[in-house]
């Protein structure tokens, strides 16, 4: 069974949600189990993240109820016959997993779908959040008698604001949550820096790193990116051996026993030297990086420490001879994102991005900041106004994506920005990203977790020792 916050704490939560909230019925469905290949062989569990915060429960096949008009809150779930109990041995019963989290009224799950028709009937508006598993796609569906193509779209934007507006700014005990995280993160990036010699095999790394997190937490908040091809975002491929003169980008973090997240990305140098070039590039991604962290306090956009890191990036690449022109009118017009393709970070907590689910224009954007349209600035996932207890990660990046360079340079796009004959040189170069975990405060901010090393001289002593 899960460890769960005080009941306090769950209905602390449940009580602002009402504030917020004045009429109407809320579902919260939570996860059942998925499959891999046959029905009894499922993947590791994981409850619903709203779920989780809301009720603090982790058993699957569970659902509740919050109802504004009556001040109801009810969980509806199933304790365990015989059959399962042999299998899985003796669990809690529905009734005390709800007490656990502030309450005292229960009922079967089969009785849910009388309860919603019974609140449709009675014209109260039913809210729920945009579904990201077919099944319980399914199950709103079924409950609502909305079609199946539809139900995302019909999801409350009332309730997704509201939640939106609490889990951004965390609690202490979430943050105790987060840091216990990042201490498994550090380690699982550190002990793959004492092993990034060349002659050992990606999947040996990767699996060394999920393996700190399952022996400490509860795995990976994601799967990990760990490969010599920096170059692509999202590398799950760990099919190489690392050799001598290349960089491996490592992008992992852990989930902690309840749930929250952590999300590191380093560069490292195989064998612990960077070659000319190599170094070079990093030292201008890590002064972006630090000089993200540095401005970051309460009341500055984080569009802004996102413009920051984009102009340093690029007058770093002007010095080099990569780029010319005005710096800060190439970032402007997006000449910057051939290199630079994606935002600084995103929040984090229960989930890596958090609360993605509910949609990244709710999460990052507001009536302030809207979403750029241009190539670059337009994956920028979180751009608002920063508030003490948000937790954001900055995480830019260098990369030369030898695919998207022929393309801008075919359409000669930037050319008054972008000095193509020198960024040949460097189409085989790979890819650089450097990320850490940021805490807001009120009178600045904190870098969760233990130390990380991201220095070069502190690379060259950690690698392979």
């Amino acid at each position: 069974m899960n460890p769960m916050f005080p009941s306090s704490v769950y209905q602390s939560r449940r009580d602002k949600l009402k504030q917020q909230i004045k009429s109407g019925v809320a579902i919260f469905l939570g996860n059942g189990e998925a499959s891999m290949n046959y029905p009894s062989n499922t993947y590791r569990y994981r409850q619903d993240s709203n779920f989780i915060y809301f009720f603090g429960i982790w058993a699957p096949d569970m659902a509740a109820i919050i109802d504004f008009d009556e001040n109801r809150e009810i969980i509806f779930g199933n304790d365990f016959e015989i059959d399962d109990i042999i299998w899985m041995g003796n669990q809690p019963t529905i009734k005390s997993l709800a007490e656990r989290a502030g309450i005292n009224e229960t009922m079967p799950f089969g009785t849910l779908a009388d309860f919603i028709s019974c609140s449709k009937q009675n014209g109260r508006p039913i809210h729920f959040t945009p579904p990201y598993r077919d099944d319980n796609k399914i199950k709103l569906s079924n409950l609502t008698g909305i079609h199946l193509n539809e139900i995302r779209n019909s999801a409350s934007v009332e309730l997704i604001k509201a939640i939106v507006n609490l889990r951004s700014v965390k609690e202490d005990v979430e943050i105790t949550e987060m840091e216990q995280a990042c201490e498994i993160g550090v380690e699982m990036h550190k002990a793959v820096m004492r092993r990034c010699i060349a002659g050992v095999p990606e999947l040996e790394l990767a699996g060394l790193a999920e393996g700190i997190s399952l022996s400490k937490g509860n795995g990976v908040s994601f799967p990990v990116i760990l490969s010599q091809h920096g170059e692509t975002l999202h590398n799950h491929q760990h099919n190489e051996i690392l050799k001598e003169g290349k960089m491996l980008l490592m992008d992992a973090g852990a989930e902690g026993i309840m749930g929250y997240s952590s999300d590191y990305t380093r560069t490292l140098p195989v064998g612990g030297v960077f070659t000319n070039m190599q170094k070079e590039i990093y030292e201008i991604v890590l002064k972006a990086n630090k000089e993200a962290i540095n401005a970051a306090h309460k009341g500055v956009y984080n569009k802004e420490l996102h413009t920051l890191a984009a102009e340093i990036i690029t007058t770093g690449l002007h010095d080099l001879g990569l780029m010319k022109g005005d710096v800060k009118e190439a970032v402007q017009q997006g000449a910057h994102a051939l290199f630079f393709p994606h935002g600084l970070g995103h929040q984090l907590g229960l989930d890596v991005h958090d609360m993605e689910d509910l949609g990244e224009n709710y999460v990052g954007y507001d009536d302030t900041v809207q979403r750029s349209k241009l190539f670059g600035w337009g994956s920028l996932r979180m751009a608002r106004e920063l508030k003490p207890g948000f937790v954001v990660t900055i995480e830019p990046g260098i990369y030369f994506i030898p695919q998207l360079i022929d393309i801008w340079k075919q359409e000669n796009k930037f050319s008054q920005f972008i000095n193509y004959s020198k960024v040949e040189e460097y189409k085989n170069f790979g890819g650089i990203r450097i990320e850490d975990d940021l805490l807001i405060t009120e009178n600045g901010h904190k870098v969760l977790g233990p130390p990380l090393p991201k220095e070069v001289s502190e690379l060259a002593a950690i690698i392979g020792k």
